[in-house]
């Protein structure tokens, strides 16, 4: 069990145990609230039977007023237990992630893209992903800031920024506030949340500018037919109050449609803007030494009001909204109050006063979901190396270089490096002894760097480029298209694209295999001839052992590594070490044999 292991297993403990002490008092405060509505019915009822009405209605209030502060001193203390609740569970999921059990998170598979120039085959999204391990987001803004740093490579001086902010989440003195922050959502559910729909829909409404006198009847109505009701009670005509009633009850009627549209639309963002308010009231306060992380905060104060205060705004407005839904109270609410109109005139209001404000404030706090996903990764990982960028074209210098996704208890690790455009690794190796695992090792570590997060390593300086990878290209039936033309149309992608002045670094895996070995040679050559004259350099693997010829030709520019194996008796053993030259174990021959084909004994390697 590693420290962080460790560690993690104690906060969890430490919370379950805060957890049951608060759900004890949680329990005790819920008896509270039943014996204070009883002890309030009995003695209203003593009162009114001993014919003390005064008292009666007095202790009515009182009771009343006593049940309502017990009954927010329960939720408090409920939300408290939950809160507790879902530390523990972070802690416990943080171990989860330590083991490679990544199959409990969110995959992201919404992100996936197989046209991307890296995430499907570098395993960004999808089960076993990167996507599974270091996303903490619960929210769906927080979630897509992420999928978007992953698929999008930051400018240098915004990848030095998210460090920053990234190492000061990391301190120990910050891990309490952060999971705090990252758990603070998960009190609310996050289902079909589109939360950018529901505004964009929002603009473009206008009930009000559309239906100018509306606004007018939205605040006499209410009141002449209150104040009809009640002259009715006192012996005037109540066909006055029929007749109010039944204006409204008209209107209701037709305005029915938009009325059904604005609450339909609004009501699956109340437990949204719940937890953006709570999220915010968690930030706000909370000052920052990194200048990204300060600037995110200090943005959030720059409208008229908080961010915090100004969504909690919209999530009332929905709450009351929504009373509606009880059939008896909707039927009163919206024949004496213009229940309705009233919340979809203080929706408009609160559009116009605040959704632009609301907007950028939600883009700040996706930004910090994101960092906090981010932060906590690194932090779960101490031994990651925060990368250095290089100002030298293509410089990838890395020491003890592994895959993340790689749960092992001794990773295996490689040093490597190369620098200097036009330049091409061929790797070749046996089957299963690692090659392609290392593509997708530099990948996946370039990915991660270029995003500004912790790498895998123990050292690692890359310089910036666009990462592009040929791995799993496969057949598309629906397309009538075959694996070998896929691969094609892949490669051609990557002609397109060097030839435009962004470094390029490429990853290509068992080009050309799809077609016979002669025409698959000469086409590989070709490629890393015409690539070799661009902007751009790579690696490539490969069982054709001629490609290595290529570092005669090209010297400097093309150089052999590979991944070896060796046979014991029935056993095929792989160190999975990265070495200069080209391979020279094969054990083909040795798989088949021991799956069951009876292979012809030859001189040559299998």
């Amino acid at each position: 069990m590693n420290n962080r292991e460790n560690e993690f297993r104690q906060r969890a403990a430490a919370y379950e145990e805060q957890e049951q002490k608060a759900g004890s008092k949680s329990k005790s405060v819920s008896w509270l609230r039943v014996v204070v509505f009883l002890a309030g019915a009995v003695t209203a009822w003593l009162f009114f039977r001993s014919g003390n009405t005064s008292s009666g209605i007095i202790s009515i209030v009182g009771f009343y007023v006593l049940f309502i502060l017990v009954m927010r001193w329960h939720s408090r203390l409920d939300y408290r237990y939950k809160q507790l609740q879902l530390l523990g569970q972070l802690n416990l999921q943080e171990i989860d992630r330590l083991q490679g059990k990544l199959h409990k998170f969110d995959d992201g598979i919404a992100f996936k893209d197989d046209q991307h120039p890296y995430t499907s085959d570098l395993d960004i999204f999808g089960p076993d992903s990167l996507f599974q391990l270091m996303n903490r987001a619960v929210t769906s803004i927080g979630k897509l800031r992420l999928a978007q740093w992953f698929r999008q490579a930051a400018p240098a001086t915004e990848v030095l920024r998210r460090q920053e902010a990234a190492a000061e989440l990391t301190q120990p003195d910050q891990q309490e506030w952060l999971q705090q922050a990252i758990v603070k959502p998960m009190h609310y559910k996050h289902l079909n949340e589109n939360t950018q729909e529901f505004f964009d829909w929002l603009r473009e409404q206008s009930l009000y500018k559309t239906y100018p006198w509306l606004k007018l009847l939205v605040f006499v109505l209410p009141v002449l037919t209150l104040a009809s009701i009640a002259a009715w009670f006192y012996g005037y005509s109540g066909y006055i109050a029929v007749g109010f009633l039944a204006i409204q009850y008209l209107l209701g009627l037709k305005f029915q449609q938009q009325r059904d549209d604005y609450y339909e639309k609004s009501i699956g963002m109340y437990e949204a803007m719940q937890s953006y308010t709570d999220q915010l009231r968690h930030l706000e306060p909370h000052t920052f030494n990194a200048s990204l992380l300060e600037e995110i905060r200090t943005k959030l104060y720059k409208g008229s009001t908080p961010a915090s205060v100004a969504i909690g705004k919209v999530a009332t407005i929905i709450d009351y909204f929504s009373w509606r839904l009880s059939t008896l109270m909707s039927f009163f609410l919206n024949t004496i109050l213009m229940w309705d109109f009233v919340w979809i005139y203080r929706l408009e209001a609160w559009k116009a006063a605040h959704l632009d404000q609301v907007e950028s404030s939600l883009d700040l706090l996706a930004e910090f979901e994101a960092l906090a996903s981010m932060a906590a990764f690194q932090y779960a990982q101490p031994h990651f190396a925060i990368p250095e960028l290089s100002a030298i074209p293509f410089e990838l210098d890395a020491e003890k270089l592994a895959h993340p996704l790689i749960f092992s208890v001794e990773r295996i690790a490689n040093d490597f490096q190369m620098k200097g455009a036009g330049k091409t690794i061929v790797v070749t190796g046996s089957n299963m002894s690692g090659k392609t695992t290392f593509l997708r090792t530099v990948g996946i570590n370039m990915v991660l760097a270029f995003m500004g997060a912790a790498v895998c390593a123990r050292r690692l300086k890359v310089a910036p480029a666009q990462v592009y990878t040929a791995m799993r290209t496969a057949d598309n039936l629906a397309e009538n298209t075959s694996s070998f033309y896929a691969e094609l149309k892949r490669l051609r992608i990557l002609l397109n694209m060097t030839e435009g002045e962004e470094p390029v670094f490429y990853l290509l895996d068992e080009i050309l295999k799809g077609t016979n070995s002669r025409d698959r040679h000469a086409g590989a050559m070709a490629l890393i001839r015409q690539l070799h004259r661009r902007n751009a350099s790579g690696l490539i693997s490969t069982h054709d052992l001629e490609l290595g010829a290529m570092e005669q030709e090209l010297p400097g520019s093309v150089e052999n590594f590979s991944f070896n194996s060796t046979i014991e008796g029935d056993k095929i053993l792989f160190d999975y070490t990265l070495q200069r030259g080209i391979c020279r174990s094969f054990n083909a021959s040795k798989l088949m044999q021991l799956m069951g084909i009876e292979m012809e004994r030859t001189d040559a390697a299998g």
